[in-house]
């Protein structure tokens, strides 16, 4: 689709591509905008009408939002902003520089430009940070049918009308109803009869990953974010939970691979921004792999007069950080889902323990008929290379599996004990192994 919308652009055929934008999806389309250039995505863009620019523009990257609010009018700009729903107006603006900022807020009202302020002072993932304010609130006392009468005078300005909240005169949170206990409730009962008082809440400082935890355990569409004194403050919808996921799932996966975390795109991002978050864990790591080194020199006697050793040092390190990084990534993942936590340390170090000894034995005795069979001749080279690949795998599994929980313990991101510093541990230990192992065994028959 984007080829044959460029192809048109090229063509100048104005008049079909604004004709097939109608029956378009608005992702699709700023999914579209987000590959063009900055004269064809202008252009794209203007061919859209009013109520669609909105909808596309929330679709739109922050980078492509950036270039497209400093090449339209002010007052486009200002339309567009004012359709936005309020979540997606204040994502937008923690991504533009604080000149853009105050250029905004001076076009817009006292109140709204007061809650602006106060929305971007919450800290960087917390829940305050993702919320809206744009629900359907009620009174208890009101009925079923002034409550449904209220949803139709305000859904329009409203994110979700599915479920709706139940507040005091103070503003504090009473009780939730949704929107289909409203139509099938008689018109004359009450809305604290209907009610449901068990809240699932959070608070304006709970952080984005227990929110998502929330989610995921209570099957919420919505879940009410309150203050200190337990009043609404405003609402957090599944779609914003779904980004949260996606950019802490991205976040995870860049530490586990020693890159500093990023939230813009590959393609968008710089060649110095890319390299200058990973030179600096590519650096930690080269240092610590000195410590390898340094225990090679030190049986540098014993591998000039059993040459032979040297030819099985990859296969040892490389199957122990593969062992070790298996075992770590399955903990992380586990610890993300809320399945394990830190108190279950000993659980998962028994459940290694078992797994690292299946495994060991089977890749121990697999690597001794190997050797044998590849002509290397003596059976006690073989026993040694197998007895400390087994060493290495099973140490490798308990220090993957181990360390991600002990960060946690210590408040450490898991992810960052992750394949890279696992595998410079288990590296270490495998040569200590090795070398010990063979120098003793070794030394019978040469």
């Amino acid at each position: 689709m984007t080829m044959h919308i460029t192809e048109l652009l090229n063509n100048k055929n104005l008049s079909q591509i604004k004709s097939e934008l109608k029956n378009m999806q608005e992702a699709d389309i700023a999914e579209i905008i987000n590959s063009l250039n900055k004269k064809d995505s202008l252009l794209l863009f203007r061919l859209l009408d009013k109520e669609m620019a909105s909808e596309v523009f929330s679709h739109l990257s922050p980078n492509k939002q950036s270039e497209l609010s400093v090449q339209i009018r002010e007052n486009e700009l200002k339309a567009i902003l004012e359709d936005l729903y309020f979540d997606d107006m204040i994502d937008y603006l923690e991504e533009m520089p604080a000149s853009f900022i105050k250029r905004i807020l001076k076009n817009t009202g006292e109140v709204e430009r007061n809650l602006i302020n106060q929305f971007l002072n919450y800290p960087a993932n917390c829940a305050g940070s993702i919320m809206t304010i744009e629900y359907v609130d009620f009174k208890a006392g009101m009925t079923v049918k002034s409550a449904i009468d209220r949803i139709r005078k305000t859904a329009i300005d409203k994110e979700t009308v599915y479920t709706c909240y139940v507040t005091d005169n103070n503003r504090e949170l009473e009780g939730i109803v949704s929107l289909k206990d409203l139509v099938l409730a008689k018109p004359d009962r009450l809305v604290r009869d209907i009610m449901n008082s068990n809240i699932i809440y959070v608070t304006t400082m709970s952080d984005q990953e227990e929110v998502s935890a929330i989610f995921k355990k209570y099957d919420l569409l919505t879940v009410p974010v309150v203050d200190r004194e337990n009043r609404l403050v405003g609402i957090i919808t599944i779609d914003d939970i779904v980004d949260v996921i996606d950019l802490e799932n991205t976040e995870d996966f860049h530490k586990m691979a020693a890159i500093q975390p990023s939230d813009v795109g590959y393609l968008s991002a710089g060649i110095l921004s890319l390299a200058k978050k990973r030179i600096m864990w590519l650096l930690i790591l080269m240092i610590s792999a000195t410590i390898s080194g340094n225990i090679i020199r030190k049986y540098n006697d014993l591998l000039q007069s059993m040459v032979i050793l040297a030819a099985f040092i990859p296969r040892l390190m490389d199957t122990g950080g593969n062992a070790g990084s298996q075992s770590s990534t399955l903990v992380i993942r586990s610890i993300a889902l809320g399945e394990i936590r830190s108190k279950d340390l000993f659980r998962v170090l028994w459940k290694e323990i078992r797994v690292s000894i299946i495994v060991g034995l089977v890749l121990g005795i697999f690597n001794f008929f190997q050797i044998i069979l590849l002509g290397y001749g003596n059976p006690m080279l073989a026993l040694t290379v197998s007895l400390t690949l087994f060493i290495t795998i099973f140490t490798a599994k308990i220090i993957g599996g181990a360390l991600p929980l002990v960060a946690k313990t210590f408040g450490i991101d898991p992810a960052i004990m992750a394949s890279p510093l696992i595998t410079t541990i288990v590296d270490a230990i495998a040569l200590i192994s090795y070398f010990a192992i063979a120098s003793r065994l070794l030394e019978m028959v040469w």
